[in-house]
């Protein structure tokens, strides 16, 4: 079973009319008020069919209007229910008082995890410190977004930067964490005893690898971290499924490390 653990859809209508939504959201604009790609369930779906994806995890985005926030939990839950065995789906959460109602609407509708989550107002270590309980009983893995510190600057690079996220998995040891896009580079400090310590419940996707580093980045992190916590993800729409595949065919690191970030990691974290 070959797993995609980050990749990204939103309702048609979204899609069909781009313009409008870019004047009522600042972080969907920051994202793509360029030519970024936008993708429906049904985009995602035949994109798994080319490539040989089984399932894929589709993840929200950080919104900052309310409403679309919910809109488009609503449309991720509503793939799911359309594609019960093709995409597992991950919600995001609203600032302040109504996240805990959000997260109890979204564990009901069968939800897997949250993310893409951003953090800053609304979502610090006070507000997660009220939901861990919650996400500790049900199982659900937190996908952060994260990047370097250093390096060349792209549209939603951000601030979650390895001493950003860093509190949050050493302040909740008990919950498990997934850093998209190699966690920004915190493995390379996990030689550090504490930093190593903290990432114990902690995973990586490799989303967007191609256009962020080399393809040693696998064995290196892989060595770091372990092999049992990467896991495979495109980015897609921004990326394309079947060429972060033959991406990580090309690596000379064995069939079984493969297949352990393929699938059997996401396999086992997700209890598919």
């Amino acid at each position: 079973m070959i797993v995609d653990f980050h990749t990204h859809i939103c309702p048609p209508k979204i899609k069909e009319k781009r313009e409008l939504y870019l004047g009522r959201d600042p972080y969907f604009r920051m994202l793509y008020s360029g030519n970024a790609r936008l993708s429906t369930a049904e985009d995602l779906v035949a994109s798994m069919d080319e490539a040989g994806v089984d399932v894929s995890v589709a993840l929200n985005l950080p919104w900052e209007d309310r409403r679309l926030l919910q809109e488009t939990n609503d449309y991720i839950l509503d793939a799911m229910a359309r594609y019960p065995a093709r995409i597992v789906g991950f919600g995001v959460l609203p600032p302040g008082e109504g996240a805990f109602r959000e997260l109890e609407r979204l564990v009901q509708g069968g939800v897997k995890g949250l993310g893409e989550l951003s953090t800053g107002p609304g979502f610090g270590l006070e507000d997660l410190k009220g939901l861990a309980p919650v996400v500790k009983r049900h199982g659900l893995p937190l996908l952060f977004h994260t990047s370097e510190p250093v390096g060349h600057e792209y549209p939603g690079k951000g601030t979650i930067t390895p001493g950003v996220i860093c509190p949050f998995l050493t302040a909740f040891p008990g919950l498990t964490f997934v850093l998209a896009h190699w966690g920004g580079g915190l493995p390379f400090y996990s030689l550090m005893p504490e930093v190593g310590a903290a990432l114990k419940n902690t995973y990586v996707d490799t989303a967007a690898t191609r256009l962020l580093y080399q393809p040693a980045i696998y064995p290196l992190v892989g060595h770091l971290l372990g092999w049992d916590k990467v896991l495979f993800g495109s980015d897609f729409p921004l990326l394309s499924q079947a060429r972060s595949l033959e991406e990580v065919a090309a690596l000379r690191v064995g069939q079984e490390k493969k297949k352990a970030i393929l699938g059997g990691n996401a396999r086992r974290l997700l209890k598919l």
